[in-house]
């Protein structure tokens, strides 16, 4: 059961908290912020004491999420590890030789 109230500066639902502190999110919350059965939130507490919920996306959600941003290289990163075993070799070597 929900109780819905209009303030100055925002919207406020009030909700029933069961003896097992379970609460439902009202389902124009839900909607906004993306938050789909079953399903995760996040509590968070500002340093000013504010509590804000935020959803928590799935390990599906975030499939190829960083594939969706644009690389910085267009090389494999097969061929940036040998790049880099190769300038380790070349500068191990040069120390070495320097040494004697």
């Amino acid at each position: 059961m929900s109780k819905t109230e209009n303030t100055n500066d925002s919207e406020k639902e009030i909700v029933a908290v069961t003896k097992h502190g379970q609460a439902t999110i009202p389902k124009r919350f839900r909607e906004k912020l993306g938050i789909e059965a079953p399903g995760k939130v996040v509590f968070r507490e500002t340093e000013d004491g504010e509590v804000i919920v935020e959803h928590v996306r799935s390990p599906s959600e975030m499939r190829g999420f960083a594939a969706r941003s644009e690389a910085s290289t267009d090389r494999s990163a097969t061929e940036i590890l040998n790049e880099k075993r190769e300038q380790d070799r070349e500068e191990r070597e040069a120390e070495f030789s320097t040494e004697e």
